[in-house]
């Protein structure tokens, strides 16, 4: 939905070093910011108008919309206690990387626009569902599916099972003390004459009923809180490290070691593009069928968290890139666009710089986490070259080192000035550089917090 227009002789309220700056009356105030004409948005306008590159009445916040753009459970908990909320476990909404889900209330304390539709199950072949205590490993009780099925192994490591299933082989592991887990590989024995493509898309197949119902109630509910809807379906992502392993599988079959599917880039092309061309042929079918039911409901889409970063370089060429991912991931967001109004999210950590052309050429409209603190991703140059062209969702503080290691001031620092550059003209979601991790002090997510309140609130003036 487009921005209000503004009233003829309004106060024109340039920005001014990310502040509102009252200046003379005039006409017509467009191009530039017009605070005080513009109607309160609700969150999904907010989000709308910000996606199509115009300022809304705030900069938009994101927080537990996707598995890339939420907190660890214990961070969640902490800020119910910060705010004074009613102590009650958190659930457990992603039981790999243990993000929690942020209720109803600490969206509105927080300020969110967008709520999140999830799939029905995890990434573990079980349901979201059934939810039931469980403790983790530093006392923290929280909840977690009804088949979420852990052993302990004799090191102390805590060990997920597939489908819930004791007697299968864990998918994953959480280190002695550790706050999360990750996938165990259980490569088979490659024998390169009986390799089949096929292996690599057991996990992907025409969506249930059950789910596609599922979906629709989700997305029915989201569409009715006013926030806008980000729709996680799922099936998109090619080739991410997150589904290689086959966590959900109790017995994976094909290229399921990380290692061996990145050779494979170079040594089996020609297998990696027809498990490629496999998945998105499955992946348009599904998205037709969804898109029949709940298209006008939806705001923004998660096509994929395929990372081509490191923290210095990348992980393959942008050559590569366009020769193995393009065609898919333009087949997919050009039948997006084509047929819903749906924006289309992209997933990448690292220094990718040299991939956000490709990326804009595939068709993404968003890019996430926007990881400043990787080289060449300086936060000025991403949004003059390319502000215009992509949205950056994310990017508002470093994950790593300073939401987590530095004080309160360098937390409120970092991000108004983020705020500041990113939000200029439009085109920007405040959320931080990727998940906020466990034991990040409270005090600096209340500082994070309250330093977008305070460049909202002066950016209003």
């Amino acid at each position: 939905m487009p921005a209000p227009a503004p009233q003829a002789s309004c106060l024109l309220v340039p920005l001014r070093n990310g502040r509102a700056n009252p200046t003379s009356r005039q006409d017509a105030c467009a191009p530039r910011v017009c605070y005080p004409c513009r109607m309160s948005l609700s969150g999904a306008e907010r989000i709308r108008t910000s996606l199509n590159h115009r300022l809304p009445d705030r900069v938009p916040i994101d927080f537990g919309s996707t598995s890339v753009s939420g907190m660890h459970v214990s961070c969640v908990a902490a800020l119910r206690r910060h705010y004074g909320f009613e102590s009650k476990p958190v659930k457990a909404i992603d039981p790999g990387q243990m993000l929690g889900e942020i209720d109803e209330e600490l969206k509105a304390a927080i300020g969110i626009d967008t709520e999140g539709v999830f799939r029905r199950m995890t990434r573990f072949g079980f349901p979201a569902a059934d939810w039931k205590p469980w403790r983790m490993p530093d006392g923290l009780e929280i909840l977690v599916p009804g088949r979420f099925t852990t052993t302990t192994d004799e090191n102390g490591d805590i060990l997920l099972h597939p489908q819930g299933d004791v007697s299968a082989r864990p998918s994953a592991c959480m280190p002695e003390g550790g706050y999360f887990f990750d996938s165990i590989i259980r490569q088979p024995p490659i024998d390169e004459e009986r390799l089949d493509p096929r292996d690599n898309l057991e996990e992907f197949g025409p969506i249930s009923d059950e789910e596609l119902g599922h979906l629709e109630k989700e997305v029915r509910r989201a569409a009715g809180t006013g926030r806008a809807v980000v729709a996680n379906f799922g099936g998109t992502a090619l080739g991410d490290i997150a589904n290689i392993p086959g966590t959900g599988l109790k017995e994976p079959r094909g290229i399921r070691d990380i290692t061996e599917w990145y050779v494979s880039i170079v040594a089996r092309p020609d297998y990696v593009r027809a498990v490629f061309e496999g998945q998105c042929r499955i992946a348009l079918t599904n998205l037709e069928r969804i898109a029949a039911r709940m298209g006008d409901l939806v705001d923004v889409v998660n096509i994929c968290g395929t990372d081509f970063g490191t923290q210095s370089s990348t992980f393959c060429s942008v050559k590569t890139f366009r020769e193995m991912w393009m065609p898919y991931y333009r087949r997919v967001n050009d039948w997006v666009h084509e047929n819903t109004r749906w924006k289309t999210f992209k997933h990448c950590c690292g220094a990718i710089e040299p991939f956000i052309d490709p990326f804009i050429e595939s068709g993404f409209d968003i890019l996430n986490p926007v990881q400043c603190s990787a080289a060449g991703m300086e936060p000025e140059l991403l949004k003059k070259r390319y502000g215009d062209r992509i949205v950056f969702w994310g990017g508002a503080v470093d994950t790593q080192q300073v939401l987590p290691f530095g004080s309160p001031a360098e937390v409120r620092e970092q991000v108004l000035r983020r705020c500041e550059i990113f939000s200029s003209n439009g085109g920007f979601v405040c959320n931080t550089v990727h998940n906020v991790q466990a034991r990040t002090p409270v005090e600096n997510l209340v500082a994070l917090i309250d330093a977008i309140h305070e460049f909202n609130g002066a950016a209003k003036g």
